[in-house]
């Protein structure tokens, strides 16, 4: 029987709410902007035959985090899914249908592989938008299971988490409730969007200028009050040389933050695209 699996445009995907948004669809879509013959129902069918695998061994297992304990091994033991700690930067960590057939990833791309894999088994695994490197969360009985899907779903000690969080936190040790909030769950879009910005970075650092402004533009997609986005994908736009868009975003950013702390900066890079020059570096 054929797969009912299929990517939606980005237009339908930046119309459904949260709760609506399909996420390994929006990860592939993310990545058929790259590989644009990607067979997308193949990687659904694929993290179907994970689950198949598993199922049997899930029913026998006699609590959650025995099922989640097992998914991890079969993941990142079995199959071979490792953080790509060597080359972490390579934006094929991004993309998952890299992430399929490698087996490697960041931290973000691994926990959408792990997440659609227990969900398929029934388990409600979460992403956390934590500081500086995403997680997994499952609720138990006594609090959560947090997991790091980058280190092999390694579970994480509130200390432990305290300890990072401190690192992005000017230095402040979170208390249990900054701690629980920090652990909140990830929306599906908030995850999408965290996946564009990782990429958006690094083409940046390379000055991929024609990437940065498509995954600027993904972005404004799923969260069209990104302000500072508009501002980004003017930027390369004007370094592409596309100075009508280029114009059109920068005078809505002023015009949105009109005291923004850089706007001294957009207006010469504005004046620039209006006198029809591309020479920003």
């Amino acid at each position: 029987m054929a797969s009912r699996f299929s990517l939606p445009d980005w237009d339908t995907l930046a119309t459904l709410d949260d709760d609506e948004l399909p996420l390994l669809a929006g990860a592939l879509l993310i990545a058929r902007d790259e590989y644009p013959q990607l067979d997308a129902a193949g990687y659904d069918a694929l993290a179907d035959e994970y689950a198949r695998e598993l199922r049997e061994q899930i029913a026998a297992s006699d609590s959650t985090p025995a099922k989640l304990i097992a998914i991890n091994r079969y993941l990142f033991d079995v199959l071979g899914f490792s953080g790509n700690h060597e080359h972490y930067y390579d934006p094929r960590n991004s993309y998952l249908n890299e992430v399929f057939d490698r087996k490697l990833g960041i931290p973000v791309s691994l926990a959408v592989v792990q997440m659609e894999v227990a969900r398929r088994l029934g388990i409600p695994l979460d992403g956390v938008s934590f500081p500086g490197h995403f997680l997994v969360r499952l609720p138990v009985d006594d609090g959560l299971m947090v997991m790091d899907p980058f280190n092999r779903g390694r579970p994480l000690a509130a200390d432990e988490l305290r300890d990072r969080a401190c690192e992005h936190l000017g230095g402040e040790v979170p208390d249990d409730a900054q701690l629980m909030q920090i652990l909140a769950p990830a929306s599906h879009r908030a995850i999408l969007v965290r996946m564009l910005r990782n990429l958006k970075a690094l083409y940046a650092r390379a000055e991929d200028w024609d990437r940065v402004a498509r995954t600027t533009d993904r972005v404004i997609r799923l969260m069209p009050n990104a302000v500072e986005e508009l501002r980004d994908r003017g930027l390369a736009y004007l370094r592409l040389g596309w100075l009508p868009g280029a114009r059109e975003d920068l005078r809505r950013y002023l015009a949105l933050q009109p005291a923004a702390e850089d706007a001294e900066l957009v207006r010469l890079a504005l004046v620039e695209a209006s006198a029809g020059r591309t020479s920003l570096n």
